[in-house]
């Protein structure tokens, strides 16, 4: 389910967008929400300018991508075995991504 997430660094333009974002995290919370995000990305090229322009979105979001992120052995075994490994997420009581049984 996970496993096709792009890696990090990769650049994208959502759809509706004019602007393009980084990714900087995969199954991401927004603090104080309740879903789960495929990602969260900041500005391209500016970067993390402040937490507040930060964007969570899911993969299905993506328009178009015009640039995928750095690929090792490392990446290609995490997005494999750990994500690939994932079931059905969702935030807990505490706000923590736990998975359903």
């Amino acid at each position: 389910m996970y496993e096709r997430l792009l890696p990090l660094g990769s650049v994208v333009l959502l759809k509706g967008a004019n602007k393009r974002v980084m990714i900087t995290g995969r199954i991401q919370v927004r603090t104080g929400e309740k879903k789960v995000y495929d990602y969260s990305a900041c500005w391209y090229p500016e970067g993390i300018t402040s937490p507040q322009e930060m964007f969570f979105f899911d993969h299905d979001a993506i328009e178009m991508l015009y640039f995928v992120g750095f690929q090792d052995e490392e990446e290609i075994r995490f997005r494999n075995d750990t994500l690939g490994a994932l079931g059905e997420l969702y935030v807990d009581e505490s706000g923590r991504i736990a998975q359903r049984e």
